[in-house]
């Protein structure tokens, strides 16, 4: 039975040389993605600005403009309305009212009642209700969540490899965080603690894809200890891809299918989830990897017990420069 490959054996591609025009392009996707959240913001969830999150499904793809005049209309306060990938249902989002749990109950009926009426089929599907004392405190602890992560991985990468593998990790890391966090303010999607969770994953994931390399690296650095810098790094990534695309695809061919059949409810998370794959593949290899020579890394000059012996040539394709 022949073996699916979807790397060749021996590959031998120059990621290397194309690492100025990576940065280049790293440093201008950041840039617009930085942009794109101070002008657009973050269409942020009930999770976090507080409120009344109510979920409208109507007959046949409404007005939403018809949706908000008659919600103004009930004095309720001011609704922030918006539409899933679904145009036949809509996010009403309305301040909490004053009172106990009654109170925000006999506002979502009286919502819904009304815009059953004018909207013949209308349905009440289901409504969140946070406070913004709850909002305030969850915002901190995810971006505590956030800066712990990065941090420990930063500190992880430093004990276990040099202090350039630490820097480079968390240059990598920041840059997916700044492409998701980019998408989510050029689609306004909603942005509520599930996509917290995503974002967690992702920097997991990018981290095992980064440590995998950088650990290949290290090895091939005190292997091959007279090989310039740049042909063990494209060594290395060579030698890991194969392992790398595959992980990938399998992660993907199941997130996809989250995307078409989970519903709207999954949807930011599949799609935070299907970008942090993508670009955390990128970053591991045009990222973190090239980085590591800006920043000086040099092949150990000690020898290893047990090792290459110095002058030792490496068996496999070479990698030119």
């Amino acid at each position: 039975m022949r073996l699916l490959k979807l790397v060749p054996d021996n590959t031998n591609l120059k990621f290397v040389s194309l690492r100025k025009w990576a940065f280049g392009l790293t440093l201008l996707l950041s840039l617009l993605a930085i942009g794109l959240v101070v002008t657009k913001g973050l269409n942020m969830g009930v999770d976090f600005v507080g409120g009344v999150l109510i979920e409208e499904k109507f007959a046949t793809p409404p007005s939403i403009d018809a949706v908000r005049t008659e919600v103004d209309r009930l004095g309720v306060g001011e609704a922030s309305i918006q539409s899933f990938s679904d145009p036949k249902t809509l996010s009403i989002r309305l301040p909490v009212p004053a009172g106990d749990e009654g109170a925000t109950n006999r506002l979502v009926k009286k919502v819904s009642d009304d815009l059953a009426v004018k909207f013949p089929g209308a349905t009440f599907s289901k409504y969140d209700t946070i406070s913004g004392k709850v909002s305030e405190e969850l915002i901190s602890k995810g971006l505590l969540a956030v800066g712990l992560a990065i941090l420990g991985i930063a500190l992880f990468a430093v004990v276990r490899f040099e202090w350039q593998f630490g820097v480079s990790t968390v240059v990598a890391i920041v840059h997916d965080l700044l492409m998701t966090l980019g998408f989510f303010a050029l689609t306004q999607f909603e942005f509520d603690l599930n996509i917290v969770a995503a974002v967690l994953t992702i920097i997991s994931y990018s981290i095992n894809d980064k440590i995998v390399i950088d650990d290949r690296i290290r090895e091939n650095m005190r292997r091959y200890r007279k090989m310039d810098m740049r042909e063990i790094i494209d060594l290395s990534v060579n030698e890991t891809l194969p392992r790398t695309v595959m992980t990938s695809v399998t992660i993907l061919l199941a997130l996809i299918a989250m995307l078409i059949l989970g519903g709207h409810v999954l949807r930011g998370f599949t799609a935070a989830m299907i970008l942090g794959i993508i670009v955390g593949t990128y970053s591991s290899i045009y990222v973190s990897s090239s980085l590591l020579i800006t920043l000086g890394l040099r092949a150990d000059p000690a020898p290893r017990k047990g090792g290459v012996q110095d002058g030792a040539e490496r068996v496999g394709p070479k990698v030119e420069r």
